[in-house]
């Protein structure tokens, strides 16, 4: 094994990785505020909305995220009557799949942080004349961040791993790529490169999590 040999398979793995972290991102940043949205739902007085939010995170919880995956890809387009309208590009369908399944345990790790906070403090709130909004947004959202933070951690490192499923509905990425290499050089190396790059960039977003959780858990 060379350094050319490595340098030759690690290129196209990084081109494949930052299919990964485009997914990442827009998954995260999309089922974040949406798992959020679905907490609130879930906790409303109106009946229905708690019953289809709690539905659905039974449901996105429930299943695998593959199958959900394969469903969105493949199962959407051949629908009834429907189907020809939710036909989408592979990597737009993916996203998808990982936005309203991350939601899901987003929305329960929110509600857990919600359930954490005492119940004085909604009680001062209104003792201090704050609005039901102005509660949620100065005290409620503030602190139910703090305690959710490290759970948010552990499962934003889990997405980054969890895009590796793309492999299976064909969308180029860093085990695509590893593969790919694996099948036409007959050798594991790629597959320990490919290990390398997922744990640098789990790596940096423990310590960028760490980073966060010392600036807000314990300010």
């Amino acid at each position: 094994m060379s350094i050319d040999y490595l340098i030759m398979i690690t290129k196209p793995m990084l081109q494949g990785a930052q299919m990964t972290v485009l997914l990442f991102f827009v998954a995260i940043l999309t089922s974040l505020p949406l798992g959020f949205m679905f907490t609130l739902m879930a906790r409303s007085a109106f009946k229905p909305f708690a019953w289809i939010a709690n539905f659905y995170i039974y449901i996105m919880r429930g299943t695998p995220l593959l199958l959900q995956l394969l469903f969105v890809c493949f199962g959407l387009p051949i629908l009834p009557v429907v189907g020809e309208y939710l036909v989408m590009d592979r990597f737009v369908a993916a996203c998808v799949a990982f936005i309203l399944n991350y939601a899901a345990y987003f929305a329960e790790i929110f509600r857990g942080g919600l359930l954490a906070i005492d119940k004085g403090q909604y009680e001062a709130a209104q003792v201090l004349g704050l609005s039901r909004w102005q509660t949620t947004r100065k005290i409620v959202v503030p602190q139910m961040f703090r305690i959710a933070l490290p759970a948010v951690s552990n499962e934003s490192i889990t997405l980054v791993k969890d895009t590796a499923l793309l492999y299976a509905v064909a969308v180029p990425e860093l085990l695509h790529f590893a593969q790919t290499a694996v099948n036409r050089d007959f050798t594991i190396v790629p597959f320990f490169v490919a290990g390398i790059i997922y744990l640098l960039m789990t790596l940096l977003l423990t310590l960028f999590f760490k980073q966060l959780e010392k600036r807000y858990r314990f300010e």
